[in-house]
């Protein structure tokens, strides 16, 4: 039988080809096959030098390729090359699906790594200067997500910590805002809003509780909320 190659799954970070890993890049200059995410950048498609790229990108409320049909290109793909990277936006481990491509290759007998990335809440806080935990304020993070898998109830239950980060909550962040204000949490509190991170084309939005309880406008690319006291902006901070 032919020998198989060996999978990586790849964080790609937030968006900026220059936030990448120094192990991540590497790989992607070495690698003979990409397999990318929808929110994957031309920039850092440039880092695949040689490789034979292949959308397989997923979006909310979009046509997109199926799990399962990832699983299996994952699995041709090690039969057929030595080095196979699956690149995903933020980190493979956080809201990455890398338990199922993970199990679909090992269920096959194929090596596979994982090679961490910056996730979006940490490149958000970096972006806004706005630290998600202060001493003798907040100590708690929660990074969650209204998505569910298929044919799984919503989880309505919000985590119990002094700063929320919801995950693709352009959509879902107002619901979220009611929830919180219903329990209890002071209209005022401090909300940022963060479109496109780290992108030439990112977008920072602050506003309370209440205003995020009307809803976002639509937005053009990926958006992360942040909830806290924490979030207050700092005295002489720049807008």
């Amino acid at each position: 039988m032919a020998a198989l190659g060996k999978v990586y799954l790849v964080g790609a970070g937030p968006g900026a080809a220059d936030l990448i890993t120094v192990r991540g890049a590497r790989l992607l200059a070495e690698a003979d096959v990409v397999l990318y995410d929808a929110l994957v950048t031309p920039e850092m498609l440039e880092l695949c030098v040689r490789a034979e790229k292949i959308s397989v990108g997923k979006r909310s409320g979009q046509r997109s390729m199926a799990q399962t049909l990832i699983n299996e290109q994952l699995v041709d793909c090690a039969r057929r090359h030595a080095l196979v990277v699956r690149l995903k936006g933020g980190d493979p481990m956080l809201f990455g699906r890398a338990d199922e491509e993970l199990r679909a290759l090992e269920a096959q007998g194929i090596e596979v790594d994982v090679v961490p990335g910056i996730t979006t809440a940490v490149a958000a806080a970096a972006a806004t200067k706005q630290p998600l935990t202060k001493r003798g304020l907040a100590r708690s993070v929660a990074f969650f997500t209204s998505s569910t898998a298929p044919d799984e109830p919503d989880h309505p239950a919000l985590p119990e910590t002094d700063t929320l980060v919801q995950y693709m909550g352009g959509r879902e962040a107002a619901a979220t805002a009611e929830r919180l204000l219903a329990e209890g949490r002071r209209a005022d509190l401090p909300v940022v809003v963060v479109e496109n991170c780290s992108r030439a084309d990112e977008r920072i939005l602050r506003l309370t509780l209440s205003d995020l309880a009307l809803g976002l406008e639509p937005g053009h690319g990926p958006v992360l909320v942040m909830m806290g006291e924490a979030l207050a902006r700092r005295e002489h901070q720049a807008a």
